[in-house]
């Protein structure tokens, strides 16, 4: 089977996609009478024109790199799971209850312990799916999707009626000690003399993404189990006939995919907003599934994805600020950018392949 080189895979053909949705999101800002070019410079500026603007925009990837592997790692394995939200509210729910159930001294002390709780709590919501697909045949993402609205259902009910602050009206928990508190962008660019704003929530988690994303590479394309996910993946009879266990496969997929889901935690809860509040993921989970299928479910493309989609959320936000085009537009751009990365990404990835292998074979 002929297989494109990966730089066209990853970087080209999405780049293509999407320069088509900006040209036809550029369309809908012209036609509300708005200067396209005008609208790109805000939201270019915006999201990474000063310390201010990158650090939202790394914010927003942040959560998205999580969720983006989560739905990675099941891709590779011909699942679907698009419970990345219930998992990640879950592993929100367990960064929180290890923050606030011990006086931690440092958050190097308390960070390792919040990512198990993370991971712990996410695994352990998607399990339940998994088991179902794998022993009963449930499929994936009809249970996935019971289990985002059960578990946000579960969350408003233990912050209303159990983890809730004492005294306080809303529905949160009181804020983290002092020592589970995580440095932010200001804080580690400042151990180097480097100046950056105090305002953004980016914080340590970045870096951690980024270690995990290094992590997935590793264990998807360098690991014996990684290769039995993907071959499971490419084919669940060969797989079968090989002596690798659906069963197997399918659990140790989900429970990872869970567990990167739920490490979004660690950003949303204990670096944002330092207590666990309702809707910390905030659609994030769904995102997701968009910068996996962007990223044609590699981790770097991912991480290139998730960048872009911090930069649309961030740039959305000041479009809204400063001109008249609705917030609702950046929903609109981010839809035209799935639709041609996923349904309809044939429309541009069959005739990219035609013309490079004919290139190919007129070389030789």
């Amino acid at each position: 089977m002929r297989k494109l080189p990966t730089w066209i895979d990853i970087l080209l053909i999405p780049l293509i996609n999407l320069t088509i949705a900006l040209f036809l999101s550029a369309l809908v800002v012209l036609y509300i009478g708005e200067d396209p070019m005008d609208a790109l410079s805000i939201m270019i500026k915006g999201a990474i024109g000063s310390s201010y603007g990158w650090g939202y925009t790394l914010y927003y990837a942040t959560n998205f790199i999580f969720t983006g592997l989560a739905v990675s790692v099941a891709f590779h394995a011909k699942m679907f799971n698009i419970g990345g939200e219930g998992q990640a509210a879950l592993g929100g729910l367990g960064v929180a209850l290890v923050c606030l159930m011990f006086p931690w001294p440092h958050w190097i002390i308390a960070l390792p312990a919040a990512i198990i709780g993370g991971a712990v709590f996410g695994a352990a919501w998607a399990a339940i799916p998994a088991y179902l697909q794998a022993k009963r045949g449930s499929h994936i993402v009809i249970t996935t999707i019971m289990f985002n609205f059960i578990a946000s259902a579960l969350l408003v009910y233990l912050l209303v009626n159990v983890l809730k602050a004492p005294g306080s009206m809303a529905p949160e928990t009181g804020r983290f000690i002092e020592g589970a508190r995580l440095p932010t962008g200001h804080d580690m660019l400042g151990w180097f003399g480097i100046k950056f704003s105090k305002s953004p929530p980016v914080n340590i988690s970045f870096i951690i993404s980024l270690l995990f994303c290094f992590a997935i590479w590793f264990l998807i394309w360098r690991t014996k189990l990684g290769y039995e996910i993907r071959a499971f993946g490419h084919s669940e009879s060969a797989a079968k006939y090989a002596g690798i266990s659906p069963v197997k496969i399918i659990m140790v997929s989900m429970l990872i995919s869970g567990a990167l889901a739920g490490l979004m935690g660690i950003n949303s809860v204990m670096g944002e907003s330092e207590r666990l509040v309702i809707d910390s993921v905030q659609g994030a989970g769904f995102i997701g599934i968009a910068v996996a299928l962007m990223g044609r479910s590699h981790p770097f493309g991912v991480l290139l994805a998730a960048i872009l989609f911090g930069i649309l959320y961030q740039g959305g936000a000041e479009l809204a600020l400063w001109t008249k085009i609705p917030r609702e537009l950046i929903v609109v751009i981010q839809a035209l950018v799935i639709l041609l990365t996923g349904a309809l990404d044939n429309m541009i990835r069959m005739p990219i392949e035609r013309f490079y292998f004919k290139m190919v074979r007129a070389g030789t």
